[in-house]
């Protein structure tokens, strides 16, 4: 899943390629895709884009109609994509249940985009709407992680709301904005702070505090530099080989050189280093637990 690294790098460049442009026709070949109704994708032809930007993972192409302002936001989801063309493809494309293809976006130029889902599990989301916090999801997102407010006392007053594992508040949406399974195991592993820690127990010490702080604008500020400036074939591969720990079990830990563990869920996996993290302790695989769902 594209992460708020990620998400950012394809905002930067479909904000580059988009900003000014007139949309000529969105094309909704998924309809289980369409999460809104009350405005069609169609009223959107004829509008001009007026910038792309990013709420948590979330993508929101803001275009003025004659109808006023309207967004097309959309979630990528688990195994969603979005593919750019700089002439698109000039076949119709048409409903199949074997077709990755979800909605596709042609501006007057005749450059465009698509939006693709692999698999079988249809997650990917798409909102037409006049305001982006008509989208209950973008409604509830918690603080972006890389804002100014986002200071080490906001983090505190996150970490002591209720007592979880860290592992779990980074990842949940209306706590903290942006970040998932992947970016959660380089911060905590950055921060050399176990996945199943509690949060009271971190917000109560000053120093490990500072050190998921620190690690959370570090992890994310590398992140997004890496993402900036590259077109969006290439952000997937971008992200693997800039991870230290997450997708790597088995494989030596670049700051101590012990080996990459892993704690499997019902849906999926964590990784960490024992040596930098838990103190030597390997934990449990927990592959039946219903944690971190």
């Amino acid at each position: 899943m594209p992460e708020m690294p990620e998400v950012q790098g394809l905002v930067d460049f479909l904000d580059e390629r988009l900003r000014g442009r007139t949309i000529s026709e969105v094309r909704l070949v998924a309809f289980t895709a369409l999460k809104t109704f009350a405005i069609g994708p169609e009223t959107l032809h004829g509008g001009e884009v007026t910038g792309v930007a990013r709420h948590g993972k979330w993508l929101d192409v803001a275009i003025t109609t004659a109808d006023g302002e309207r967004h097309l936001v959309f979630h990528l989801a688990r195994a969603g994509w979005l593919r750019w063309y700089d002439e698109v493809p000039r076949t119709t494309p048409r409903p199949s249940p074997k077709s990755p293809l979800a909605l596709r976006v042609v501006t007057d130029a005749g450059t465009g985009f698509d939006l693709t889902e692999a698999g079988t599990r249809r997650k990917l989301a798409v909102y037409v709407v006049a305001d982006p916090t008509e989208v209950p999801m973008v409604a509830t997102l918690g603080p972006d992680p890389l804002a100014e407010d986002f200071t080490r006392e906001a983090l505190r007053d996150l970490l002591t709301a209720r007592n979880q594992q860290v592992k779990g508040l980074l990842r949940d949406q209306s706590s903290i904005a942006g970040i998932g399974n992947a970016y959660s195991d380089e911060i905590l592993h950055v921060a050399r702070i176990s996945p199943f820690a509690q949060t009271r127990a971190i917000a109560a010490d000053e120093d490990v505090l500072a050190r998921l702080h620190d690690a959370i604008g570090e992890t994310l500020h590398a992140a997004v530099a890496t993402s900036s400036g590259k077109p969006a074939a290439e952000l997937k591969d971008a992200k693997r080989s800039g991870m230290r720990v997450h997708g790597r079990t088995g494989e030596a830990c670049p700051v101590c050189g012990d080996v990459v563990r892993e704690v499997s869920f019902a849906d999926s996996s964590l990784q960490y280093c024992a040596t930098c993290q838990t103190g030597g302790k390997v934990l449990a695989d927990r592959r039946m637990s219903k944690l971190l769902k």
